[in-house]
């Protein structure tokens, strides 16, 4: 892996982690195009790099996270079920799941379709919740279960998560906030789990590569954020649901 490598997967981080899109199978797509091998090292660099774009969340939304303690007791409400079920398959999603393009395009072309036929089904209804304060603890645990089922590469955490939220009766805009402070717990135990059993075997040149690569993401992931914060006012997700069937398909007669 090279310096321009690691810049342009940070990119790729950067504007893949708040679409519902999957940054994860990007990431993996990305680098089967850049030609690099799925090393141990690789996929914690996947791992790791997305701390950059969380980074941009705690920039952009330092008061929610920080000041207002009732959006954080939800936050962290949400981020119990992950945490648990994440800690229980770590080896299994390390050694099996991260890694397989046929896990990635699966899943990107099954959730293309759902995303597309949830969305000509939802109408949000006016008594949807509106603040990230009044989201209750029972739905912000059951939105933390659908995050757990984006630690499957190519589900996408955003997707799970939002879609989840929009079933459960949240706003759109409410969800998709909500889904950004909810990745800043998630990533930093996820990649701190995974430094922790991976980052001592790493050479002073990894860990320079991670530091681009973190840059980069994060540069790119706060542009990230504002478009799709401008872009669900007047859309919905169906152009995701498409891009994920037509992305699945391409890489599928590619690869496989």
């Amino acid at each position: 892996m090279t310096y321009l490598h690691t810049l342009i997967l940070g990119m790729v981080e950067g504007v893949s982690e708040f679409l519902p899109i999957s940054s994860t199978g990007h990431l993996i797509l990305a680098s089967y195009l850049l030609h690099l091998k799925q090393t141990d090292f690789q996929k914690s660099f996947e791992i790791a790099i997305q701390l950059g774009a969380i980074l941009s969340v705690v920039v952009l939304y330092w008061r929610a996270l920080l000041v207002n303690f009732e959006i954080l007791k939800r936050v962290i409400t949400a981020f119990i079920p992950t945490a648990i079920l994440g800690f229980i398959f770590y080896k299994i999603i390390k050694r099996v799941l991260l890694g397989s393009n046929t896990v990635v395009l699966y899943s990107l072309l099954i959730g293309g379709i759902f995303l597309v036929l949830f969305e000509l089904w939802h109408r949000e209804k006016e008594s949807a919740t509106g603040e990230l304060s009044a989201i209750s603890y029972s739905r912000s645990f059951m939105i933390g279960l659908c995050q757990a089922v984006a630690m499957i590469p190519g589900v996408s955490r955003s997707a799970a998560t939002i879609i989840g939220g929009l079933i459960l009766g949240i706003k759109r805009k409410t969800i998709v906030e909500f889904s950004f402070l909810l990745s800043v717990p998630t990533m930093v135990a996820a990649t701190g789990l995974d430094l922790m059993k991976s980052g001592g075997h790493f050479s002073l040149e990894e860990f320079h590569l991670l530091l681009m690569g973190f840059i980069s993401s994060f540069i790119v992931a706060l542009l990230s954020i504002k478009w799709l914060i401008h872009f669900i006012k007047n859309h919905t997700f169906i152009s995701f649901g498409i891009y994920r069937i037509l992305i699945s398909l391409l890489f599928w007669f590619a690869i496989l």
